[in-house]
């Protein structure tokens, strides 16, 4: 009954969300900012993340793959459409849930328990639409940027492992990144990347909007959101896996 409820409650928010903004203008400006706040500012843990993951699995494949009937361009195959499949996707999203809807949950809440959002409806202001409509719009329409620059970092860490290690060469990894390439697999992978960015940023809100009580509750709730948000990203991953990839 519990999951009916949330469900249900889920999606009545959603309508109130995605009603036409009372004031186009400052929609738009509060967009730009969750653009920069959530997006932009998630850029430094996307590349330090990328590249290091680039590296240590270049470093993985090869050493784990020391067979004379394998091509030497296998590690760099493998690299690359690890990264493009899944970890530009799915795992980086897992970790931005982390930053991102724990930031969005804890907002909201405070806004919640401070009744901030009580003053706008109040008012007569829709709070939902108001509050939650632009972290959603800047959060799904950045995330394609983050995931390509994710796919790129990570790329380049695996570079750095055959420039200044002795496990494969230069000429080797290059070839294997560029060899066979199918270009659906980018696609595959920013369209996987929207819909988690919505998940994100829809279930953190969702839980950030009903945190009623305390400092103590705002903290459950950005939990709430970070635990519900992994769960549904790897739901749908295995969803749009068979839908797109089959």
């Amino acid at each position: 009954m519990a999951l009916f409820y949330h469900v249900g409650r889920y999606s009545l928010l959603m309508y109130k969300t995605f009603s036409v903004p009372q004031r186009w203008k400052l929609y738009f400006k509060q967009t730009w900012k969750e653009i920069e706040k959530l997006g932009a500012d998630s850029l430094p843990i996307t590349l330090l993340i990328s590249v290091f993951i680039g590296a240590i699995m270049t470093m993985q494949t090869q050493m784990n793959t020391e067979n004379p009937l394998l091509p030497r361009y296998t590690t760099g195959l493998v690299t690359r459409d690890t990264l493009l499949l899944e970890f530009c996707s799915s795992i980086l999203s897992l970790i931005l849930a982390g930053k991102v809807g724990s930031n969005i949950a804890s907002e909201i809440g405070t806004m919640r328990i401070t009744e901030q959002i009580d003053a706008l409806d109040i008012m007569g202001v829709n709070s939902a639409n108001y509050l939650i409509l632009p972290k959603i719009t800047g959060f799904v329409v950045f995330i394609p940027v983050l995931v390509v620059f994710s796919m790129f970092s990570g790329l380049v860490g695996g570079y750095g492992v055959s420039l200044f290690t002795d496990l494969i060469t230069p000429a080797n990894y290059i070839y294997g990144i560029q060899y066979w390439f199918i270009p659906w697999y980018v696609y595959y992978s920013l369209i996987k990347s929207v819909v988690f960015a919505f998940i994100i940023s829809s279930v953190a809100s969702y839980y950030g909007y009903y945190a009623y009580g305390g400092a103590l509750d705002v903290g459950k709730a950005s939990t709430n959101a970070v635990v519900n948000s992994s769960i549904l990203i790897l739901l749908f991953n295995l969803v749009l896996t068979k839908l797109l990839l089959t």
